[in-house]
């Protein structure tokens, strides 16, 4: 069999054993998703790479231990990377830093383009910054990782009404907070 036709149970299996291809593998498959999830809450491409890296260092040392009861092993990692980040961040003493913007890939012939489009961004994630840590978690896990809201409920040991107050609360806020800028925001075809 294929490694990349194996299933991530397969792979943290094998990794368990001491299989660092395994490992490979499983971190080749969900680097980004982790990457994004560490980076929607901590809000600097900086700390989200460390965090990343040390969910799969965890990943590594705890692959023998895990066990699929109930939960897919994406689930698991995900609430392993929540994890690690709302630690980082209850250390720090700091919700996010505010002023953190991310890196735009350049997609645009247009450096006017490119200005707007990365204005609209900073101005979503600095308002996302400035959410309580587990509404900034839903919204990264069910916008940006595209989650259901029953799989980031299990992410987030928490129940679906719960996701669903915490997803509610979230966008009434970000709409407050965005309403000066929404005309803006809104130019150019949307929110990118």
């Amino acid at each position: 069999m294929r490694i990349d036709a194996e299933t991530d149970e397969a792979l943290v299996a094998r990794a368990g054993r001491g299989d660092r291809t395994a490992a490979g593998q499983l971190i080749l498959r969900h680097s980004d998703r982790v990457m994004g999830v560490c980076f929607r809450m901590l809000g600097d491409r900086a700390a989200a790479e460390d965090a990343a890296q040390e969910t799969f260092l965890k990943l590594w040392r705890n692959a023998a231990k895990w066990r699929p009861q109930g939960a897919k092993f994406s689930t698991w990692l995900y609430r392993v990377a929540a994890n690690t980040c709302l630690d980082r961040l209850r250390r720090s003493g700091r919700e996010v830093q505010e002023d953190a913007a991310p890196e735009m890939a350049d997609e645009s012939p247009h450096a006017e383009e490119r200005l707007m489009s990365a204005d609209r961004a900073a101005a979503v994630n600095e308002a996302i910054a400035k959410l309580p840590e587990r509404q900034r978690l839903a919204i990264a896990l069910c916008h940006y990782q595209e989650l259901s809201n029953i799989e980031a409920a299990a992410v987030m040991e928490t129940t679906v009404e719960a996701v669903e107050s915490l997803l509610g609360r979230a966008r009434r806020t970000l709409r407050r907070s965005l309403a000066p800028v929404r005309d803006e925001l809104m130019e150019g075809g949307g929110l990118k």
